[in-house]
């Protein structure tokens, strides 16, 4: 099993990446775990003999406890062992809140209320970031790294609230918030790629090495002592 020390740290903050690291976490260490967490203990069943369906098809009942074999007690403790795999990412302050939760079910929906709050919390979350978006302007100063830094965020941000837009949308956006002197270059651009099959880290590599030529050629242009 891997160690607790690999285990994805809870972040509120981050709390949408924590949520794809653990269920990649738990279900590599068995498939059933992330089930466990999401829907809750496992059954152990067997068929019952006593009642013959019409169907042909056996029904179905939950074993009593004492008829578990050792597979069954192995299965069943995975559950046990995912809630506490939950419970060791987490500092006291948020462990105190879903202490009270009783299984991992209850958990999970706990921290889907912590973290990403109520419907209209939602709602407001995605106004403020469609805001971000429709706004997206390069900074006076800002150079292409942060610029690509500072409009991913917005797009996962985005992703993470259920909103995508087009590709090629995104791309103008990107392209028309550029400042006026890089008119030419994005003009250039337009004519020569297909922005539709553009992919956002091409756009920003291409503008990146063209950031680059043009700080050479200022450097170049200095005059020198």
């Amino acid at each position: 099993m891997t160690p607790f020390s690999k285990i994805p740290m809870f972040s509120k903050e981050d709390f949408d990446d924590w949520k794809i690291r653990m269920q990649a976490h738990l279900s590599a260490l068995d498939d059933d775990m992330w089930f466990f967490i999401t829907d809750g203990p496992l059954d152990i069943t067997k068929v019952n003999t006593a009642i013959a369906l019409s169907g042909g098809g056996p029904q179905y009942i939950e074993k009593l406890r004492i008829e578990w074999t050792a597979e069954d007690k192995k299965k069943a403790n995975l559950y046990n062992v995912a809630k506490d795999i939950l419970y060791k990412t987490l500092d006291k302050n948020t462990f105190s809140k879903i202490k009270t939760c009783k299984i991992g079910k209850e958990i999970w929906e706990k921290f889907i209320q912590l973290c990403e709050g109520n419907e209209q919390t939602k709602e407001n979350k995605l106004y403020v970031a469609t805001k971000k978006f429709d706004n997206i302007k390069m900074r006076s100063g800002e150079s292409m790294s942060k610029f690509d830094e500072r409009v991913s965020s917005i797009v996962i941000e985005l992703n993470g609230l259920g909103k995508t837009y087009p590709n090629r949308e995104v791309i103008l956006k990107v392209i028309r918030g550029l400042p006026k002197e890089w008119d030419v270059k994005t003009m250039a651009m337009r004519e020569s790629k297909d922005l539709n099959k553009l992919e956002l880290h091409d756009l920003f590599a291409d503008l990146k090495a063209y950031e680059f030529e043009l700080q050479t050629r200022e450097e170049v242009s200095l005059p020198h002592n």
